[in-house]
């Protein structure tokens, strides 16, 4: 797919060679060659395309570019996205990072520079950060409510920056006490069809101090709350010490509602005692027909918080290459 699509017939222009002629995207990501060129793939975008193609030409070139490209994973480096206040200590410094590693998603938590919560800022506080995401070209990935508690202020916060998912834990768990999943599911019920009416989908997150910790109480809960506004973040790592989380607690979840995946830092080092098998754990997603992205947190604190990111996240990009 690097040379000529077909032969010209006599009077007629050659289809470009992928790449020829086209202008670079900010966003573009500048594979290395062995990450998608040697690979036979070709990014669908930068077919170069003239006006001497017919039109039954052009779909039997972009199906021969697809069936290659489908018929390898479907991860890249644009199905990560990070949490900007681990991005940069300014929404700047966190959109000149995002750029720099090639990422086109992030979530929103605490403002850059600040504890404050993006869902408990002021609205022009917030349309100040989506309009420097717009002008950036970045798209928002989903915003962190935090715990269970009155969702109105991050389902509006959501729409101001154009996500269309927030994010929730459910409520903290009780030492020693089984979690009281059926009014964990009541509760549930009624925040899902407040953001169903908002075109907004709940991401409920599995976290070690809430009711739901492991993929068992998700796989419950999910029976429990049946609506489509309500989906699952499966964290790995925050299931550890309670669970297998791979393969055996992942077995249990329904695949179909896992919509968002988080990848800790400390989980990405292979061999490593507390970490997780991210190759396999992403192989497993892409037979699963998972489609949307892996949000990488450091959980760093202090100065040293945004190297940690760059350092996660080229090693998180490390291990999706590998199974490209």
């Amino acid at each position: 797919m690097d040379g000529a699509i077909h032969t010209p017939s006599a009077g007629q222009s050659r289809v470009g060679r992928i790449h020829d002629g086209v202008s670079r995207d900010a966003r573009d990501i500048a594979f290395q060659q062995d990450e998608a060129a040697s690979a036979g793939t070709c990014p669908l975008h930068i077919i170069y395309y003239n006006r001497f193609v017919t039109r039954r030409e052009f779909p039997i070139a972009v199906a021969a570019c697809a069936s290659q490209a489908w018929a390898r994973s479907h991860w890249d480096r644009t199905r990560i996205a990070a949490i900007t206040d681990e991005l940069g200590n300014t929404a700047d410094d966190a959109i000149d990072l995002a750029h720099e590693i090639g990422l086109w998603w992030v979530e929103l938590r605490n403002l850059p520079g600040t504890s404050k919560a993006y869902a408990q800022a002021r609205d022009a506080d917030i349309q100040a950060a989506a309009t420097r995401l717009t002008n950036a070209r970045m798209k928002v990935s989903c915003v962190d409510a935090g715990f269970m508690e009155d969702i109105s202020q991050a389902l509006r916060c959501a729409h101001l920056c154009g996500a269309d998912r927030v994010r929730i834990f459910a409520h903290a768990r009780t030492t020693g006490q089984a979690p009281a999943l059926d009014a964990l599911a009541a509760a549930l019920a009624e925040m899902a069809a407040e953001a169903d009416g908002q075109k907004i989908t709940l991401l409920l997150a599995n976290h070690p101090a809430s009711s739901v910790a492991t993929c068992a109480e998700m796989a419950a809960v999910m029976k429990l709350v049946p609506s489509r506004a309500l989906a699952i973040e499966w964290n790995p790592h925050s299931a550890r010490g309670r669970e297998q989380p791979f393969p055996d607690g992942y077995a249990l979840l329904p695949k179909k509602r896992i919509l968002n995946v988080r990848a800790e830092a400390a989980g990405l080092n292979p061999g490593v005692p507390g970490s997780e098998d991210w190759r396999a754990i992403l192989q497993a997603l892409d037979r699963d027909g998972y489609a949307g992205r892996i949000v990488l947190e450091t959980g760093a604190t202090g100065p040293s918080r945004i190297a940690a990111t760059r350092d996660a996240i080229e090693e998180l990009a490390h291990i999706v290459r590998e199974v490209s």
